[in-house]
């Protein structure tokens, strides 16, 4: 009989330092070519709030790393669930550049930060699996799969997965696109239940990898800035083909999700997306309701925070998914037995969606 994927805890940190894009008005900006962008400060960052809905972003403290966030997530994931956490099977972190001590932009993985956070969160049960994952914008996703494939295998029974990133500190302050990036942490503990005991639990998923002309669509490349040291890297995004990429893609995933489980999308109550920027997860949504010819889509299915958290990667759905589910996030709410489904997008390129019954 299989076993069903039951999230039974979840918690997140937001980082406390706010940078506001008022904070950008001073920044001069240079364009891929290592041109002084001469358009004003002011221009630049109006257009980039009209585009992308972010208005501020969160940045981690100077004296806090990306595992420190995860450890505090993954402890409020672990209260709530009520388990004990020597029980836990695996712990699965999803990053995609490690610690990045303050100052430095030097990639720390060694430990991996998921040992770092078994060891910190002090268990001891050497059973308990600590690996990470590097999936762009989609690890945290995928690390829920990962579980969800372990347990209908068998051999895993409860698991801890984590989203955590410390995007400011890759950065390039020259590139217009580092606006939209940010730190945070999201975490989730997931448990088997057997089909008798529950109606909750995951109902299907989807996942696709475009590693062709997709693959360098975010990469790592020298800053903007004319004199910059070329041996110093940033995250870099072709924001044009990113996009174009993510309409095409998505909702063909999103909509392959939702057949499997034989869900009609009248059925979901809300929309999980990564919160990559306001007009892209919009128009995903949008294409979806298309293909299945519906051109009205429902108010308030799509809970955002990219308006004032930005875009943390891996941790922008745990964290908007624990503040919806606790009633912390613009009168957004979820019940026993609403169906929901996650979805994202991201470096690789790589897709992944999840139907999930409350």
């Amino acid at each position: 009989m299989s076993v069903k994927t039951v999230i039974t805890g979840t918690g997140c940190y937001i980082p406390e330092v706010i940078k506001t894009n008022r904070d950008f008005t001073r920044q001069d900006f240079y364009g891929e070519d290592n041109r002084l962008i001469d358009t004003g400060s002011r221009e630049i960052i109006d257009k980039f709030q009209d585009i992308t809905g972010i208005e501020e972003r969160r940045y981690a403290r100077d004296d806090m790393n990306s595992s420190d966030m995860a450890t505090i997530a993954a402890r409020r994931a672990i209260d709530e669930s009520g388990i004990n956490r020597e029980e836990l099977d695996q712990v699965i972190l999803a990053q995609n550049f490690g610690n990045v001590i303050k100052n430095t932009i030097q990639t720390d993985v060694l430990p991996a930060l998921a040992s770092r956070v078994k060891h910190d969160l002090g268990i001891k049960n050497p059973n308990c699996v600590a690996y990470d994952i590097v999936f762009g914008c989609p690890g945290w996703l995928q690390g829920v799969i990962q579980a969800d494939t372990f347990f209908k295998a068998g051999v895993a029974k409860k698991a801890l997965v984590i989203g955590t990133e410390t995007l400011s500190r890759v950065l390039d302050p020259y590139d217009r696109d580092s606006m939209i990036f940010s730190d945070g942490a999201g975490a989730a503990v997931l448990e088997t239940r057997l089909p008798g005991e529950t109606s909750s639990g995951i109902l299907s998923w989807s996942v696709q990898s475009h590693c062709t002309e997709e693959a360098y669509y975010l990469y790592l490349g020298k800053s903007n800035f004319p004199d910059a040291d070329s041996r110093i890297r940033y995250i870099k995004m072709k924001g044009r083909k990113v996009y174009e990429y993510a309409m095409e893609y998505v909702p063909a995933a999103m909509k392959d999700c939702l057949d499997k489980a034989a869900i009609p999308i009248q059925d979901v109550k809300k929309i999980f997306i990564h919160q990559a920027n306001e007009k892209m997860d919009e128009g995903i949504v949008r294409r979806l309701f298309k293909l299945y010819g519906i051109k009205a889509i429902p108010e308030h299915i799509m809970p955002m925070s990219i308006h004032k958290l930005g875009n943390s990667s891996v941790a922008t759905i745990p964290t908007l998914f624990d503040m919806v589910k606790k009633g912390l996030w613009d009168n957004h709410d979820l019940q026993p037995g609403d169906v929901i489904m996650f979805a994202s997008v991201g470096a690789g390129m790589n897709i992944n969606a999840v139907a999930y019954r409350m």
